[in-house]
């Protein structure tokens, strides 16, 4: 079993998640998204399962900061802005063989590894 695990170190869920696979000797694979941003096609998995709101973290000092708090953008354009600023995610963004989670997910995680 392997995970695709997207977030960035500073993350508590994050770590959180890398902790709970670490522990239950699941290889991960993680892309901390300040030194490589996602492409527009990994995030896209997540946009077509969730919608661009569920990725949205509209409480992120980073979403404050952009004043984007009144924004009126269209998904494509939501998308673009969630590649250039990945803090604007929840986090993490888990993947697992067609199987996709944002944020803290952990019974589902159970789930994925029967413990």
């Amino acid at each position: 079993m392997e995970v695709q695990i997207f977030g960035i170190k500073k993350s508590p869920d994050t770590r959180k998640a890398l902790r709970f696979f670490a522990e239950r000797r699941v290889k991960t694979h993680f892309v901390d998204l300040q030194e490589r941003a996602a492409s527009p096609g990994e995030l896209g998995r997540f946009v077509q399962k969730f919608g661009v709101e569920a990725l949205l973290d509209r409480g992120s000092r980073r979403f404050l900061d952009l004043g984007l708090a009144t924004a009126q953008l269209n998904g494509d354009r939501w998308l673009t802005k969630l590649v250039d600023e990945p803090l604007l995610l929840r986090m993490p963004l888990v993947w697992h063989g067609g199987q996709l989670t944002v944020g803290d997910a952990t019974e589902i995680w159970q789930g994925w590894t029967g413990r």
